[in-house]
C-alpha cells in the first residue's frame, strides 16, 4: 500500500490552498430579482458551470432554481471522496427518490434512480469518475446531427470541438511517482488541460490490487490504453476522478465553478426552488413561443412564484428533470399531456422518448488482501472527523471497456451484428414505446448508428470496474468486478401522469425489452469471472460469492441477470438532439423546437448513449453551450480547437510529483491561472526526471 505524501515547496504549496470561498453569490434569504436575462433551471453539472460562464459578462444577468438545498449542512459529508461509499447521503433529501416503473424483463422489479437534489447536482454524490467517451462514439452523433435541416451548429458537437471544451473545464495534476507505478498509470499530458476550474486527478492512496488489473486484462487479450482521453477510450486503464489533490477533497460542479467567485452582482443562486412550469406570453414569432417567465416553488403547496426571462430560459434538471419541465409546462407529446390533464400548447413527441441508461450486474468473491473497505473497516476510528486525507481519496477507478469481439471472438461478432441488423424491423414494431411516426424514425436512426458505426468498432460494449469498496454479499473482505452494458439497444421513456409538478415523473426505461442487451451483458459478465480466474488478480481472490458455481450455462447467467441488474446511474436521451422528424427535442444549438428562446443543456440532449461516464462529457457540453450563447448575445465566436494549453515536448505516461490547483477548482483569476499552469508544468517537468 501507497500513501502519497509527495509536495511542492511550502512557498508554492500554501499559494494553491483555496480562499475561504464567500458564497456570495447563492441566496440565502429567498430575495431575488423580478427579471434576469438567463434563468437556469437546475444547479447541477450543466447548470452551474453555464451560471458561472454567463456571468461573466458584468451587464448580463443570471439567475439559478435549483429544486435542492445549497448542501452547506452536509459539505464534509460531501468533500470526502470515499463517503461516496462509506457515508452516502443516499436516501436522505440530497437525492431525488426517483424510480423505475415494475420491469419485466427484470423480475418485474421496481429499480431505484437516485439523482443528486443539491447544489452540483449528481457531481456532488457521485462516483468521482471523469470518463471520457470516444472520438467514434461523439463523432457518431455529431452525424446524426447533420442530417438536421438546417442543422448551423453540427460541428459544434464533433469530437474535436468537445475534446478541447472538456480541456477548458480542467486543471489536471499528475498522481505521484509512487502512485503511478504502485497502480500502472498511463496517461498523455498532452490529452488535458491546465487552467480549467474542475480538478482532474488521481487518488492519493492506492492499493496493489489495482496494479494487477490492467496487467489481467492484458492476459485476458484487452491491452492496456496509453492515453484514454484523447479519444480511444477502449481497453484497460485507471481513470481519472474529480479529486482536488492539494486537500484530496472531491471536485463538483458547485467547488470547481462557483464557490471560488467574488460576489457577482449580476448572479443568483436559489436554491430550494423547484421550477414548476415555463410560462409563454402568447407570442408565436416564426422561432415559436417565447417564454415570458418561470414558476417555481419552495415546495408541494407553497406559493408559486414567478420570474421574468429577458433573453433565454436553460434548462439543466438532467436526463429525468428538464423533460419534466417541458411536459408540465405543455411541451411534449399530446397523447401524455391530454392523460396528465395539462395544456398541450406545442406538440413535441420526442419530449421524454429515446430514455437510455448503462445497466449492470457484478461477481463477487471472497479475497485475503486488504481492501479499501476492510482498511476503512479497521481504522474508522483513527480517521480524520470531517476531513479528507489521502486514504480517504481512494475510490473505485480500475476500469475496462472490451469491445464486441473481445466479448464473442472474431468469428461470432459478425454473425451477432447480423443479427441485430435483422431484428430491426421486428423491434421497431414492438419495442417504440410511442404511436408517433417521428419517435420510431428516431429509434431507427439510433439503433442503426449503434449497429452500423459503434458495435463493430474498438469502441466497448461493456464497461468493467473493479470494486474494492465492499459488498453487500461479502462484505468488506470482498472484491467484486461490475460489468454495465454500454450501447442499449432497449429504448424508453418519460413521462407524467399527473398535473402537479411535484409528483415525480413516470420513468420506464424498458430495460432488456431487446436480446441483445442480455447477451452482451452476459458477455462481460462472462469476462468479469475470466478476470477473477486470470493472475495476477487470481491470487487475491478466494471463493466466488456470487453468483456462484451454479450459474455457467448461458440460459443460467440469463435467468440470474434478471433478478440482478440494476443502474449505473447514466440515464439520458431523453430530449434529445435530433431531428424533429426523428423525435427530436432539441437542435444543434440546444434549442427547444418549437420555442423561441428556451435551450436544454445537460446530459438529457445526447442521442445515444457512451462508453464512458457522462460527467466528463457533460462538462464539456455545458462549456459549448455557453460559447453557443455568448456567440449570440456578446458576439464572441468559439474558440479554436488549438485554444487550451498543454505542455510541449512531453510524450506519454509521466510519473510527476503530485500538487494542487489554486482556489479549490475555481473559476480563477489571470494570476491563479498563472499559478496553477507553473505548478501543473513543474509537475511535467518533475516527472521527466525519472
Amino acid at each position: 500500500m501507497r500513501v502519497l505524501f509527495s509536495h511542492l515547496p511550502l512557498s508554492l504549496l500554501a499559494l494553491s490552498f483555496p480562499l475561504l470561498a464567500s458564497c456570495g453569490n447563492i441566496v440565502y434569504d429567498g430575495q431575488i430579482a423580478d427579471n434576469y436575462d438567463f434563468v437556469i433551471a437546475g444547479g447541477g453539472v450543466a447548470g452551474l458551470v453555464l451560471a458561472a460562464r454567463l456571468s461573466e459578462d458584468a451587464n448580463k444577468t443570471v439567475l439559478v432554481l435549483e429544486a435542492g438545498d445549497t448542501g452547506d449542512a452536509v459539505k464534509s459529508s460531501i468533500d470526502i471522496p470515499g463517503n461516496a461509499y462509506y457515508s452516502s447521503l443516499f436516501g436522505t433529501s440530497y437525492f431525488w427518490p426517483y424510480q423505475t416503473v415494475a420491469q419485466p424483463n427484470a423480475g418485474n422489479r421496481v429499480i431505484p434512480q437516485p439523482r443528486g437534489k443539491v447544489l452540483g447536482g449528481s457531481s456532488a454524490i457521485n462516483g468521482l469518475y471523469l470518463v471520457r467517451p470516444s472520438k467514434i462514439e461523439v463523432d457518431a452523433w455529431a452525424g446524426l446531427i447533420s442530417s438536421q435541416d438546417g442543422a448551423t451548429n453540427a460541428s459544434t458537437w464533433s469530437w474535436e470541438s468537445l475534446f478541447e471544451a472538456m480541456k477548458k473545464s480542467e486543471t489536471f495534476m499528475p498522481p505521484s511517482k509512487d502512485i503511478q507505478q504502485e497502480g500502472s498509470i498511463q496517461f498523455d499530458p498532452a490529452s488535458h488541460g491546465y487552467t480549467g476550474p474542475l480538478d482532474y486527478s488521481y487518488p492519493g492512496y492506492i492499493l496493489p490490487v489495482v496494479g494487477n488489473w490492467t496487467s489481467t486484462l492484458d492476459g485476458i487479450g484487452i491491452p492496456p490504453s496509453p492515453d484514454a482521453n484523447a479519444g480511444n477510450g477502449w481497453g484497460a486503464f485507471i481513470a481519472t476522478s474529480s479529486i482536488n489533490p492539494v486537500n484530496w477533497t472531491r471536485s463538483y460542479s458547485r467547488s470547481a465553478y462557483i464557490d471560488p467567485l467574488p460576489t457577482r452582482p449580476n448572479l443568483s443562486i436559489l436554491s430550494n426552488a423547484t421550477v414548476t412550469r415555463l410560462i409563454f406570453n402568447g407570442t408565436n414569432s416564426g422561432a415559436g413561443l417565447n417564454a415570458s417567465a418561470v414558476e417555481f416553488a419552495s415546495a408541494d403547496g407553497a406559493v408559486r412564484r414567478t420570474v421574468n426571462v429577458n433573453k433565454e430560459v436553460i434548462l439543466a434538471g438532467g436526463a429525468m428533470g428538464s423533460p419534466h419541465i417541458l411536459l408540465h409546462s405543455g411541451v411534449g407529446p399530446k397523447d401524455v399531456l391530454d392523460a396528465a390533464g395539462v395544456q398541450m400548447l406545442v406538440e413535441l413527441p420526442g419530449v421524454g422518448q429515446h430514455l437510455q441508461d448503462h445497466i449492470s450486474a457484478a461477481v463477487v468473491w471472497n479475497t485475503s488482501v486488504d481492501t479499501a473497505a476492510s482498511l476503512h473497516q479497521a481504522n474508522a476510528t483513527t480517521l480524520p472527523n470531517g476531513q479528507s486525507s489521502p486514504f480517504l481519496s481512494f475510490i473505485n477507478s480500475a476500469i475496462a471497456y472490451p469491445n464486441i469481439t473481445d466479448l464473442l471472438g472474431f468469428d461470432f461478432a459478425p454473425t451477432f451484428q447480423q443479427e441485430v441488423i435483422d431484428a430491426m424491423n421486428t423491434s421497431v414494431s414492438t419495442l417504440v414505446p410511442s404511436q408517433y411516426p417521428e419517435v420510431i424514425e428516431g429509434y431507427k436512426a439510433i439503433y442503426e448508428t449503434g449497429v452500423q458505426k459503434i458495435m463493430m468498432s474498438p469502441v466497448g460494449q461493456v464497461e468493467l470496474l473493479l470494486s474494492l469498496t465492499g459488498t453487500v454479499v461479502g462484505g468488506a473482505q470482498s472484491i467484486a468486478i461490475q460489468a454495465a452494458l454500454q450501447h442499449p439497444y432497449s429504448q424508453g421513456r418519460l413521462y407524467i401522469n399527473s398535473s402537479n409538478p411535484f409528483d415525480l415523473p413516470v420513468i420506464d426505461p424498458q430495460y432488456l425489452s431487446h436480446s441483445a442487451d442480455t447477451v452482451m451483458l452476459r458477455e462481460g459478465l462472462k469476462l468479469a469471472r475470466k478476470l477473477g480466474q486470470t493472475a495476477p488478480l487470481s491470487s487475491a481472490v478466494l471463493g466466488e460469492l456470487m453468483p456462484g458455481s451454479s450459474v455457467s450455462t448461458d440460459d443460467q447467467w440469463d435467468q440470474w441477470l434478471v433478478g440482478q441488474i440494476g443502474t449505473e446511474f447514466h440515464p439520458s436521451c431523453t430530449c434529445a438532439m435530433l431531428p424533429k422528424s426523428q423525435g427530436g427535442v432539441v437542435d444543434s444549438n440546444l434549442k427547444v423546437y418549437g420555442l423561441a428562446n428556451v435551450r436544454v443543456a445537460d446530459s438529457s440532449v445526447y442521442p445515444i448513449q457512451f462508453a464512458a461516464h457522462l460527467q466528463a462529457p457533460t462538462y464539456g457540453l455545458a462549456e459549448q453551450a455557453a460559447n453557443i450563447l455568448k456567440a449570440q448575445y456578446n458576439g464572441i465566436p468559439p474558440p479554436s480547437a488549438s485554444t487550451t494549453s498543454t505542455p510541449s515536448g512531453v510524450s506519454v505516461s509521466p510519473a510527476p510529483t503530485t500538487t494542487g490547483k489554486g482556489k479549490n477548482g475555481a473559476s480563477h483569476s489571470s494570476v491563479q491561472h498563472a499559478l496553477m499552469f507553473a505548478m501543473a508544468m513543474l509537475a511535467v517537468v518533475t516527472a521527466m526526471a525519472y
